[in-house]
């Protein structure tokens, strides 16, 4: 059933900012733009944390991984699109969370007994020329040693001959050891001239490489956002249908964070979405839901189970049933309900909601933005 309100309606265009009194100590070095993502308790910090306040759509023609990548570097979050099968979806975090951030899980690796031929074809499909020699040929085995194409000459090097004649042996390498910093493991670089630090674990099993350029690129973006693996932070958007299939292989393929993606979240199909989903796959698993417009709707969320709440839809041709609409110079207005003085929505402890802003950065053709803001305790 329609529900009208009594009240006048208004469209954006009504309302102006009026700027409150800023002091001699409101400086841009006393400013911080951190800002949590995800629920948590009073005198705690939240478990997921933006080094900026901006997150980008789920939508198909906005949050790919290119997209999420690039966010990342700035300090930001980006959830990658659900409208796609769940394969492509994953593929898609996982190039997010396996990107040069600093350390990185190689992707060029052999065995020792294989060939120049086999080293030369994954060159050519990977097109990284350093490749890590493990004894059973995997990202994380025994390091045997390092092969690049400083080792090998084409169309002189046999290319029957084993990678263990033409590597850089273990003996002769310098390596990290595993919880080494960036820092740290510049500093090994810069100080023995290398291109690529192998890190390994206290078994001699690969963890990482740090490479130099990707130190440059570090410093270049001092505010990118890092997991605990020095992974970029990547989201995720999911429906109601297939979330019992679609969960598994994201969380899998590492995503951080995830949100049920709906033009309209205030119904007992995010509800039960929630609830199925921390139930199975634990509350350290992070769901947000939306989209809402009131404080009814993002309670019933906050009570569901939501990590965090979107807030907002956002203006258009199309509006939702029984909402009034008005004709502004030939184009078709929602109308916007406001929420009388002392009934926020925000008044739940330590609970973090983004406000769907449907504008974008043409600079950057990021649209619409979320913009999440801080909780009101």
């Amino acid at each position: 059933m329609a529900y009208y309100f009594e009240e006048p309606s208004h469209t954006f265009g009504e309302y102006l900012f009026v700027p409150g009194y800023t002091s001699a100590d409101c400086r841009p070095e006393n400013t911080s733009l951190v800002t949590p993502l995800v629920k948590f308790k009073k005198g705690e910090e939240s478990p997921i944390k933006m080094n900026i306040p901006l997150v980008s759509a789920v939508m198909q023609a906005v949050s790919d991984d290119k997209m999420a990548i690039a966010l990342a570097k700035e300090g930001g979050i980006s959830f990658i699109y659900g409208s796609q099968t769940i394969e492509n979806q994953a593929a898609m975090i996982e190039r997010v969370k396996s990107y040069k951030a600093g350390f990185v899980s190689s992707d060029s690796n052999l065995r020792p007994d294989q060939t120049l031929r086999d080293a030369i074809a994954l060159k050519e499909k990977t097109g990284h020329s350093t490749i890590a020699v493990t004894e059973d040929g995997t990202p994380n085995g025994k390091l045997l040693g390092i092969l690049t194409s400083r080792d090998y000459r084409l169309n002189y090097s046999p290319m029957d001959g084993k990678v263990s004649d033409f590597m850089t042996p273990f003996k002769d390498l310098i390596t990290g050891k595993e919880g080494i910093s960036l820092s740290e493991a510049n500093d090994l670089i810069w100080k023995h001239k290398l291109n690529t630090l192998p890190v390994i674990d206290s078994q001699g099993r690969m963890v990482s490489m740090v490479f130099r350029k990707d130190y440059a690129s570090h410093e270049a973006h001092p505010l990118e956002l890092l997991d605990s693996r020095h992974r970029y932070v990547v989201g995720a958007g999911i429906n109601t249908r297939d979330y019992m299939d679609r969960v598994p292989a994201l969380l899998k393929a590492g995503v951080d964070v995830m949100c049920l993606d709906s033009s309209e979240g205030f119904t007992e199909w995010q509800s039960r979405a929630l609830k199925d989903i921390h139930s199975t796959f634990g509350e350290n698993v992070r769901v947000g839901a939306g989209n809402v417009v009131d404080r009814d709707g993002f309670m019933f969320l906050a009570e569901a189970g939501a990590d965090f709440v979107k807030v907002g839809i956002g203006g258009g041709q199309s509006v939702l049933p029984g909402n009034r609409k008005e004709s502004a110079g030939g184009r078709q207005l929602p109308l916007l309900r406001l929420q009388r003085p002392g009934t926020s929505i925000l008044r739940k402890p330590g609970f973090i909601f983004l406000f769907a802003l449907t504008a974008g950065l043409s600079m950057i053709t990021i649209s619409p933005w979320l913009l999440p803001w801080a909780p009101i305790l």
